[in-house]
């Protein structure tokens, strides 16, 4: 009696489980939860909290002053703009600084 290749006597095989519906993966090993621990508890990320601080400090910082834009922009124009090489080493310090917890970096 010849076998065919879908099956033994014209029977079609299936893949195993086929049309059975896969249950959800339980960890056993875990405590269970209760509804209120899982609703009272909210976990921050250190560069979450990061982030609440830099947005704060943007929304602290001035805004532009056009007046001083202006003056500084008609000084270029003349010519008569100076640039003080230490207040400009001054302020990268002072920003170097500021991002140092940032980066990492001391």
């Amino acid at each position: 009696m010849p076998n065919k290749i879908n099956g033994i006597d014209n029977r079609s095989t299936s893949p195993v489980g086929a049309g059975r519906a896969v249950g959800n993966v339980k960890d056993v090993t875990a405590k269970p939860r209760t509804a209120e621990q899982d609703a009272n508890e909210v976990h921050i990320t250190g560069t979450a909290r990061q982030m609440v601080e830099l947005e704060q400090m943007v929304k602290d910082m001035p805004a532009v002053d056009e007046a001083k834009v202006a003056a500084i922009s008609a000084a270029l124009e003349q010519g008569t703009y100076k640039v003080s090489a230490q207040k400009v080493a001054d302020n990268l310090m002072q920003i170097e600084q500021a991002l140092a917890p940032l980066t990492g970096k001391r």
